[in-house]
């Protein structure tokens, strides 16, 4: 079986949420891991642990991000990280697969389905090394995971959306 790394140079994980029920407010976690097993030739039979670094969440804006790693959000003292454990990889089209598995956030664990992209592989020019990349697709109710802090608006409605999306591209090196 290869050896198979994460390029974080390479990769990135992206989220967004309703913002004052009028726009969006984007963000991205700078700090997290795939540890990926099995083969990209067999991905029914592979599985993948995700774990991020809750402290490495950036939305540009300084105030926001440390009240994200407050305890009206993340908690990041007490819950550091969010992971993902895959307990089924299917098939759902020619590259298309939808990955179910458990989802932890805070202390709280949910089964979630989310989609996955395999764009195939390839031989780097420059290192020799082959190449392997996904994207990832997904929403979850923010609620579920005790993420229920908000604020109701003047005009009605509340200062952010429950549903998050987010979306990840993800190089990896192949070491046959």
């Amino acid at each position: 079986m290869a050896n198979v790394n994460l390029d974080k140079v390479h990769s990135a994980l992206n989220f967004e949420v309703k913002h004052m029920m009028v726009s969006k407010a984007k963000g991205e976690f700078q700090n997290f891991d795939i540890d990926f097993n099995g083969s990209f030739d067999d991905l029914d039979n592979a599985s993948v642990k995700v774990t991020i670094d809750v402290a490495s969440i950036e939305t540009n804006n300084d105030d926001r991000n440390g009240h994200l790693k407050s305890e009206d959000f993340f908690n990041v003292e007490k819950y550091p990280n969010i992971t993902f454990v895959s307990k089924n990889i299917k098939k759902s089209g020619d590259s298309e697969y939808q990955v179910t598995g458990d989802l932890t956030i805070k202390d709280v664990t949910k089964e979630e389905t989310f989609t996955v992209e395999y764009n195939g592989k390839a031989k780097d020019p420059m290192q020799g090394n082959t190449i392997a990349g996904a994207d990832v697709e997904g929403k979850i109710n923010r609620e579920n995971y005790g993420l229920t802090w908000n604020a109701p608006l003047e005009t009605g409605g509340v200062l952010i959306g429950k549903d998050v999306k987010f979306s990840g591209g993800f190089e990896f090196v192949v070491e046959e």
